[in-house]
C-alpha cells in the first residue's frame, strides 16, 4: 500500500509540475500591435491592430511559457480610412485572401530579470517566418478595477515585409518594419490549461 500512494504521490507531483503555467487571455482592449514604417525618407507612420490570443504563464519557470497571438487583418487603423482600405486590398496585405496574421511562440530565451526574448513563428500574408519579439515584464498581479489577476508585457520586434511577399514601392517605402507590442492578459477562469 506504501508503494502504491509513493507512485500516487510521485505521479501527481509530475502531473502538477506539467501543468504549472497558468492560462492567460489575452484582453484585445488593451493588446495591439502597431507597426512603423520610413515613407520616402520624409516621416514614419504607423498603425495598429488590435489582438486576441492565449498565454500560458509560468511565473516560477518562465521559459515554460508560449503564447498564441492572432490578428485580424481587416481591423487594421492607420486613421486614415483610404490608406487602411489599400493596405487591406492585394497590393499589400490582401485581407480577404489572407484574413490573419499568428504568431505562435517556440521558446523563450535570454531571460535577464523582466527582461527576454520570446522567439515564434510569424505567418502574414501567407508566408511562415521566424521572429523574435523583445519582451519586457510589466506586471503580474490583481488588477482591481476588473478583480482578476493580470499578466501585462511590451515588446519591441523589426522584420522585412518583403520576406512576406508584400513588396510593392519598396525601398521608397521602407522594406524594414518597426513593431511595438502591448500585451494585457487576464487569468482564465478554468485558470489551468
Amino acid at each position: 500500500m506504501k508503494k502504491l500512494l509513493l507512485i500516487l504521490s510521485a505521479t501527481t507531483g509530475i502531473v502538477t509540475a506539467a501543468n504549472a503555467a497558468d492560462l492567460y487571455n489575452i484582453e484585445s482592449t488593451h493588446s495591439f500591435v502597431e507597426f512603423h514604417y520610413n515613407h520616402m525618407g520624409f516621416s514614419n507612420p504607423s498603425g495598429k491592430w488590435m489582438v486576441n490570443g492565449t498565454l500560458d504563464l509560468d511565473q516560477k519557470n518562465l521559459a515554460k511559457s508560449k503564447t498564441n497571438i492572432t490578428i485580424n487583418i481587416g481591423d487594421i487603423v492607420t486613421g486614415v480610412p483610404k490608406l487602411d482600405e489599400h493596405l487591406k486590398s492585394a497590393d499589400f496585405f490582401d485581407a480577404t485572401k489572407y484574413p490573419t496574421a499568428t504568431f505562435v511562440s517556440q521558446k523563450v530565451s535570454n531571460i535577464k530579470g523582466k527582461k527576454f526574448d520570446l522567439n515564434g513563428l510569424l505567418t502574414l500574408h501567407g508566408v511562415t517566418k521566424p521572429v523574435t519579439l523583445h519582451v519586457t515584464e510589466n506586471m503580474i498581479g490583481l488588477n482591481k478595477v476588473y478583480d482578476k489577476q493580470t499578466a501585462g508585457f511590451s515588446a519591441t520586434a523589426e522584420i522585412k515585409r518583403s520576406d512576406y511577399g508584400i513588396d510593392l514601392y519598396v525601398p521608397a517605402v521602407s522594406d524594414l518594419i518597426k513593431l511595438d507590442i502591448e500585451i494585457e492578459a487576464q487569468l482564465a477562469d478554468n485558470k489551468k490549461k
